[in-house]
């Protein structure tokens, strides 16, 4: 049966209430249906007297009651779009930046210093509060290790237990996140012992260390705030610690139980620190500088330092005001950064292909009738850029070890593939399998209706022969997508049954729908829950989120 229409999506009444609950709980956002990125601008809007146009890091969703009350007092409105920092600094260096925003508000700027045309862009920044990157233990995991309070704690320390198995832990991926980005260059440094920036023989010396200390990774996030809420749903004992900024994991204990908090440990050998640098862009308008002015005289007064590091739990920047309860007064070292974008992206690399545990990823397509013309297309060219087409870091395609299951479905699963990426370096090396991947991924074909419960159930098989035969224990998750509402096989009910009785090892794994077209809100959400995932929304552009996506796998 060919479907070129889908019943529309049933929205479920009480996710608004229960997004805006989930996003007090911690200093970043709450999990919910993710627009894609925008990488054009088109969310900045058109220039207006008094509106501040930035592009920020998500986590700064917190500092919302301090902006509306810096429009009442200065008059300026802040109008921010949400990305990633590395991201972002591509967006800035290659002039996309340019008249569609005034200025940019990312947890740090030392990545895009790095780029000489992205330096160029900044006409001035000024840092407005800092937050180190440390590592949160489970307090019981503190004792067994012997750490005592964990205030003499070292990386190197850290990493040992790791590769003992002693410690496991979760860490956002560095691509994606500046948190992951900050605590990468801080274990290299550290291990490396590097005593100015970072090189490219500090990096390979640290690489064995660096190779034992992501053995204990055992959660990966796009982002910070992800990160945390998987922590608290995760079982007790197959997460020990976080790897995080340490407002998010203060933030974090507010509202975990007793037996399940985190003690911060800020490595007494260094840390790799966010500055929040509010930063003028050099296209913004007469106008728009003055309003930048404005802000920034207000963000760095001692009440208003003080209502952020209270409100936020990072730290003031203002001499003389005094951190909130609860944060240490003392600063540990900065450890040094790459001192070259080369060294940089060669570091971020490296950490994709060579040093985390490798990803075990299975996409569920839905290639029903009313994914035919357009939707399809769209589809295909999104999934194909993961094969390494447009990818001038080399970091978002498919990564050397990852195993890639492609399921095409619609009335009925029509045909599953299953492909290995090799190591670089490999004869063959990667670029033959990848292109076998796209291969697979140009072949798909529009027509049928959707049976979206049965071909997900399907996945979760595919996966367990998979790891019976491998024996591994990599990165899983299970990436569905699809344009409308299931209206053939399982129910969402008898999903839910089936996922109750899965084995632990299958049940932890993530589902990430992504909304496409008219899909099912509801039935998406539902999926997410369960599984633990997350709900991307495609937003009728698919390219930005299946990208998005990657920092989750």
């Amino acid at each position: 049966m060919n479907l070129r229409t889908k019943r529309p999506a049933r929205l479920a009444g009480v996710l608004a209430a229960v997004l805006a609950a989930l996003a007090a709980c911690t200093s970043s956002p709450a999990p919910g249906p993710t627009p894609p990125p925008d990488p054009s601008g088109t969310l900045a809007g058109t220039a207006r007297p008094g509106v501040l146009r930035v592009l920020a890091g998500s986590e700064l969703q917190d500092l919302q009651p301090v902006l509306d009350d810096a429009r009442k007092a200065t008059g300026v409105t802040v109008q921010l779009a949400f990305g990633g920092t590395l991201d972002g600094a591509d967006t800035i260096s290659a002039g996309r930046a340019d008249g569609k925003y005034d200025a940019v508000w990312f947890p740090s700027n030392q990545y895009l210093r790095l780029d000489p045309a992205g330096r160029s862009k900044v006409l001035s920044e000024t840092p407005v509060m800092v937050s180190p990157v440390a590592v949160g233990v489970r307090s019981s995991v503190l004792a067994d290790l012997g750490w005592g309070d964990g205030s003499k704690v070292t990386w190197a320390q850290i990493g040992d237990a790791a590769a003992a198995g002693k410690l496991s832990y979760g860490m956002s991926d560095p691509s994606r996140s500046n948190s992951g980005f900050s605590a990468l260059v801080a274990v290299a440094s550290a291990f490396s012992g590097a005593g100015a920036a970072l090189t490219a023989p500090d990096v390979q010396k640290a690489t064995p260390q660096l190779k034992q200390f992501f053995t204990g990774q055992k959660l990966t996030s796009g982002s910070s705030g992800w990160l945390a809420q998987a922590y608290a749903k995760a079982e007790p004992g197959r997460v020990g610690a976080l790897v995080n900024y340490e407002s998010v994991l203060l933030s974090l204990n507010r509202t975990l139980p007793a037996d399940q908090r985190l003690t911060v440990v800020r490595p007494v050998d260094g840390v790799v620190s966010a500055d929040y640098p509010l930063s003028l862009l050099s296209s913004a308008g007469q106008g728009e500088r003055e309003s930048f002015q404005r802000l920034v005289g207000y963000l760095l007064k001692e009440d208003v330092q003080k209502r952020i590091s209270e409100l936020t739990l990072r730290r003031p920047v203002t001499a003389g005001v005094a951190p909130a309860a609860g944060l240490p007064a003392d600063r540990r070292r900065e450890l040094p950064f790459p001192g070259t974008r080369e060294v940089a992206d060669g570091l971020l690399a490296s950490y994709q292909n060579e040093l985390r545990r490798p990803s075990r990823t299975v996409y569920v397509l839905d290639t029903s009738g009313s994914m035919d013309g357009q939707r399809l297309a769209s589809l295909k060219a999104a999934l194909g850029r993961l094969t390494g087409t447009d990818d001038t870091r080399g970091l978002r395609r498919f990564r050397d070890r990852e195993e890639v299951t492609l399921i095409s479905f619609a009335s009925s699963v029509k045909w599953s593939k299953t492909h290995v990426v090799p190591a670089s370096g490999s004869r063959p090396g990667p670029e033959s399998e990848l292109a076998s991947i796209n291969a697979d991924v140009q072949s798909l074909r529009a027509e049928g209706g959707t049976a979206l419960y049965d071909s997900l159930e399907q996945a979760y098989r595919v996966i367990e022969t998979q790891q019976k035969a491998a024996g591994d224990d990599r990165f899983t998750s299970i990436v569905l997508m699809t344009d409308g509402e299931s209206n053939e096989g399982a129910t969402d009910g008898d999903f839910k049954r089936f996922h109750d009785g899965l084995p632990s090892t299958e049940k932890s794994i993530p589902v990430f729908p992504i909304k496409f077209g008219e899909a099912a809100v509801s039935q998406l959400q539902g999926i997410a829950d369960v599984s633990g995932g997350k709900l991307f929304d495609g937003g009728g552009s698919l390219d930005g989120v299946f990208e998005e996506i990657r920092g989750y796998q």
